[in-house]
């Protein structure tokens, strides 16, 4: 396929995702892409594109993803400077729904 093909036309860098099959584990290599996939923005991008977005609505809709982004920024920030208290943790659930027990913290290696 000619490379004019492959171009994108917003002017953004392209990404070649690539996995590897290892042992014929084909169901596992799509896991991983799919997880890849997840990670750089396809779905989302693939979902963006499935119906024309005006130009207005494409302005108003990257000014509030820098805007959420600013604020989680911000509170991140904050979280971490001390200024405000961190959100509690969720609870890890077992294979039954019951909570696991937290892990002490690690104080240093133990070899």
């Amino acid at each position: 396929m000619p490379d004019h093909f492959l171009r994108r036309s917003s002017g953004q860098k392209e990404h070649q995702l690539q996995v590897f099959v290892r042992d014929n584990n084909v169901e596992q290599a799509l896991r991983v892409l799919k997880k890849k996939m997840q990670r750089e923005g396809v779905f989302r991008e693939m979902k963006r594109r499935r119906f024309y977005e005006k130009p207005s609505e494409q302005a108003a809709r990257e000014k509030s993803d820098a805007v959420r982004r600013l604020r989680k920024a911000a509170r991140k920030k904050a979280i971490f400077d001390g200024e405000i208290k961190a959100p509690p943790k969720k609870p890890r659930l077992d294979a039954n729904g019951k909570p696991i027990p937290a892990r002490p913290a690690a104080r240093g290696r133990r070899y």
